[in-house]
């Protein structure tokens, strides 16, 4: 470099070693990025020191534009704005074009999803053990009816142990949930999970009715004796990750909140309509929903390559 950039550049990393003790890689870090920022401002016959936002939001452009990663993208904001805070501070220029640049938007990691055969391999193993007789029956059969109707309606856990008592004598197949904000939404029901929840239902009343000392009716349809009055959800995955290991499902891949990805993912999957999963998994904003695109991407990739004449040929040629 041999105009002014050079010279504050290299100020910059004295300061950085002297003052803040940057360790010799982290310095050669910031010089190599630095470096490559100059480069680009140079092809736009724009010196470093001298760059504004509009040139730095052009950089940041051509970063994406080159393949590199949002994470890798900050690294390089974040010389950016040690060097020009640097010169704003030293009186070096009058701004610092940094203060209005956003940060790359990170990638939101893909939800973890169970397929369809782990879920029927859990839901079967729920089923066998709620018609064993030893042993806490009613337990059994409260894990039975909880899974049937987490995977039925992809309810959030929090919704699902606090499932009212009054569900039990409605007949429809739709279930109404108070949501977040207490909004309220209508679910559809499976004719499994209904007959797993009104199995419980009964056994639950014997239980009740069975008891030596009467207790009063709990409002809720997963009762406890906690201080909330129903089932913790802590509780609920704790026994959800037992039932997986009995199914021989890995038990690192099963916690309640798997099994709502899997209910939306899985109906995505299956031709669902993305707004119609936004409806039922209670999303306020669609771009919360937005997550399972990537099920769509790959529905409409196969829909394409089984469908499309020109893909059909080129098969036939392989």
């Amino acid at each position: 470099m041999m105009d002014l950039s050079a010279a504050h550049l290299e100020s910059f990393l004295e300061m950085m070693s002297a003052e803040r003790g940057a360790a010799n890689n982290t310095l050669i870090s910031y010089e190599r990025d630095l470096d490559d920022v100059h480069s680009f401002l140079k092809g736009r016959s724009v010196r470093l020191n001298e760059a504004g936002s509009d040139d730095l939001r052009a950089y940041l452009s051509h970063l994406a534009g080159q393949g590199f990663k949002p994470s890798s993208q900050a690294r390089r904001l974040s010389a950016l704005r040690q060097f020009y805070k640097f010169l704003y501070a030293e009186g070096l220029r009058p701004d610092d074009p940094t203060g209005v640049l956003d940060a790359p938007k990170k990638a939101r990691p893909l939800p973890k999803v169970l397929s369809v055969d782990d879920v029927s391999r859990l839901i079967d193993q729920a089923e066998r053990e709620a018609g064993q007789s030893a042993g806490d029956t009613l337990a059994r059969m409260r894990m039975h009816a909880l899974i049937e109707l987490l995977y039925a309606t992809g309810m959030r856990v929090s919704e699902l142990v606090s499932l009212p008592a009054s569900v039990l004598s409605q007949n429809g197949r739709f279930l109404v949930v108070r949501g977040k904000g207490n909004k309220e939404r209508l679910v559809p029901l499976s004719h499994s999970a209904i007959r797993a929840m009104q199995a419980y239902g009964q056994a639950l009343a014997q239980d009740v009715a069975g008891r030596k000392e009467p207790q009063p009716d709990s409002p809720w349809l997963f009762p406890s004796s906690g201080k909330a009055g129903f089932l913790p959800r802590q509780v609920f995955a704790r026994d959800l990750k037992d039932l997986a290991a009995r199914a021989g499902i890995r038990v690192a891949a099963i916690s309640p909140h798997v099994l709502r990805h899997a209910f939306a993912s899985h109906l995505l999957a299956n031709g669902a309509d993305l707004r119609a999963v936004q409806e039922l998994l209670g999303h306020s904003d669609i771009s919360t929903t937005q997550i399972y695109t990537h099920v769509l991407e790959e529905r409409l990739h196969q829909l394409v390559q089984n469908h499309h004449p020109l893909a059909k040929q080129a098969k036939k040629q392989d």
